[in-house]
C-alpha cells in the first residue's frame, strides 16, 4: 500500500503562513515528520498570488531532503505543470486530482499522460455531486477510465477516490465507500487502484476518538482493496497497523483482531461473525467503533460508553 503524507496543507494557517514566506525550517521539520511515508502530498489549494511557483520550491525542498515521492495536489494546471517539470521522479508522482467535469479533466489528463505519471480522480461529477450509492460513484469511474485510456493513460496509474464522507454528517457513507472500493476492484480488466483521504472520515468527530475511527476505518479499507491512502503521518499507530496488515504480521491479540477485520471485509462477512476477547476493553471498543461505521449502531461522542 502506498502511504502518502498530508501534513503539508495550506488548510491549516499555520502551514500556509509558512509557505507564503517559504520557510525552509518549518517545511523541512514538516518533511522530516513524513519520511514514514511513501509520499508527501503537496496540498497548494488553487496556488494563485502569493502561493505562485510553490510547488517547485516545495518539491526541491522534498526531493533535497528526503526520498519522499511527491503528490502534486492543486487545482491550478499551470503550477501542477510547474511542479512536474521540476520533478525527478515525475513518472511515479501523483496528479492529486480530477474528476469527470471539463475543462479540469482534459487539463489534468493532459499533464497525466505527458508524464506518464499517476493520476488521482475523484468519483463525483458537477451535476450529480457525490453520488449517494456504490453503483452511482462506479458509473462515473467507468466513464473517467474511458477517457483517460483514450488519452493513452495506462490503467495500473489511475487511482480512483471514493470519497469519504465525515461519519459525524453521513455514517451510511463509509459503509457506502468501502462498497465502491469493492466494487471498483472488481469491475476494472486491466485493474485499475483506489485511494482514500483516510482523515476525512473522522472530520468532526471529538479529537480523542479520531485517531481511533481513522484506524478501524483504514483496517475496513484494506479489506476492501484500498491500495493507497493519504493519511497523518504523525499517527504512528495508525502506519504501524497499516503495514502490519500489508505483511500479515500480527505483534498481539489487538493485531489478530484488526486482520480478522480486514478479511471479514474482503470476504464479504459479517461484523457478528469477527471473534474478538470480549474481556478487553480496547477489543471491545475496536468492534464497536466498527459497528458505527458499517452504519449498525448510531454515531454519538459517548458511542464507546455505551
Amino acid at each position: 500500500m502506498k502511504l502518502i503524507g498530508e501534513n503539508i496543507h495550506i488548510i491549516s494557517k499555520v502551514v500556509r503562513h509558512a509557505l507564503v514566506n517559504r520557510d525552509e525550517t518549518f517545511v523541512n521539520n514538516l518533511i522530516d515528520i513524513q519520511k514514514n511515508m511513501d509520499y508527501a502530498d503537496l496540498n497548494v489549494g488553487p496556488a494563485k498570488g502569493e502561493l505562485e511557483n510553490i510547488l517547485p520550491w516545495l518539491c526541491e525542498l522534498v526531493e533535497t531532503r528526503s526520498d519522499l515521492k511527491i503528490s502534486f495536489d492543486t487545482t491550478n494546471a499551470d503550477e501542477m505543470r510547474r511542479g512536474l517539470a521540476i520533478c525527478q521522479n515525475a513518472g511515479n508522482a501523483f496528479i492529486n486530482s480530477t474528476s469527470a467535469d471539463e475543462p479540469r479533466f482534459s487539463a489534468m489528463t493532459e499533464l497525466a499522460g505527458s508524464y506518464e505519471c499517476n493520476l488521482i480522480a475523484l468519483t463525483m461529477g458537477k451535476e450529480e455531486g457525490i453520488p449517494k450509492s456504490a453503483d452511482g460513484r462506479l458509473e462515473i469511474a467507468f466513464e473517467i477510465y474511458e477517457n483517460c485510456i483514450e488519452k493513452g493513460i495506462e490503467s495500473n496509474k489511475i487511482f480512483f477516490d471514493p470519497l469519504i464522507l465525515p461519519v459525524t454528517v453521513e455514517q451510511s457513507q463509509a459503509r457506502e465507500a468501502l462498497h465502491t472500493i469493492q466494487m471498483i476492484k472488481e469491475s476494472f480488466d486491466p485493474p485499475v487502484n483506489t485511494v482514500i483521504g483516510l482523515s476525512n472520515i473522522s472530520n468532526g468527530a471529538a479529537a480523542e476518538l479520531r485517531p481511533l475511527i481513522n484506524q478501524v476505518y483504514a483496517v475496513m479499507a484494506f479489506g476492501a482493496g484500498l491500495d493507497a491512502a493519504i493519511i497523518d503521518a504523525k499517527d504512528t499507530e495508525l502506519v504501524r497497523i497499516l503495514r502490519m496488515l500489508e505483511n500479515n504480521s500480527p505483534e498481539n491479540d489487538t493485531d489478530r483482531l484488526y486482520l480478522n477485520l480486514s478479511e471479514m471485509i474482503s470476504g464479504f462477512g459479517e461484523l457478528e461473525d469477527v471473534d474478538f476477547d470480549e474481556g478487553s476493553d480496547e477489543q471491545k471498543t475496536i468492534i464497536k467503533t466498527a459497528e458505527v461505521l458499517l452504519n449498525k449502531k448510531i454515531y454519538s461522542n459517548s458511542f464507546t460508553q455505551i
